[in-house]
């Protein structure tokens, strides 16, 4: 709707309006819309056809039980606070809480040990929460 005002009076622009239809663009949309229907589809086949991942993929992180030692530099570096330190057989594990975490591997970068390995596993979801705290397994019994 144009409002005409005495500033902007102009009567080739009114006559323009009136006149002369804009440009239809329906040939574009059916080009578009035939190329859609019998083209390539967009999207991926997931859940059958599982995706190619990059080399530095960030997935679920692996924490090595056996070579942990206790330290809590993972747990004091994480950034999100996903990494707590429980007592595990009177020693000291990281738990780690999936739901909190941002998958930055901080905690791989600065564990002394390299305990905290990076995986490719990407499918978290879940409908309990509980399970994606990852709980440290308890210690080998010595002999």
């Amino acid at each position: 709707m144009v409002i005409l005002t005495k500033d902007s009076y102009r009567p080739f622009e009114i006559i323009k309006l009136i006149c002369m239809p804009k440009k239809l663009r329906f040939p574009t949309i059916a080009k578009r819309a035939v190329k859609q229907t019998f083209g390539k589809p967009a999207t991926a086949k997931y859940p059958f056809v599982k995706p190619q991942l990059a080399d530095n993929f960030r997935g679920q992180p692996a924490f090595d039980s056996s070579s942990c030692i206790g330290c809590g530099l993972c747990s004091r570096d994480c950034p999100a606070k996903a990494i707590e330190m429980v007592t595990v057989d009177g020693k000291k594990r990281p738990q780690l809480n999936l739901s909190k975490c941002v998958f930055c591997y901080q905690c791989a970068e600065s564990c002394p040990k390299k305990a905290i390995k990076t995986t490719s596993t990407y499918e978290l979801a879940t409908t309990d929460k509980s399970t994606l705290t990852k709980k440290p397994p308890p210690n080998p019994k010595t002999n």
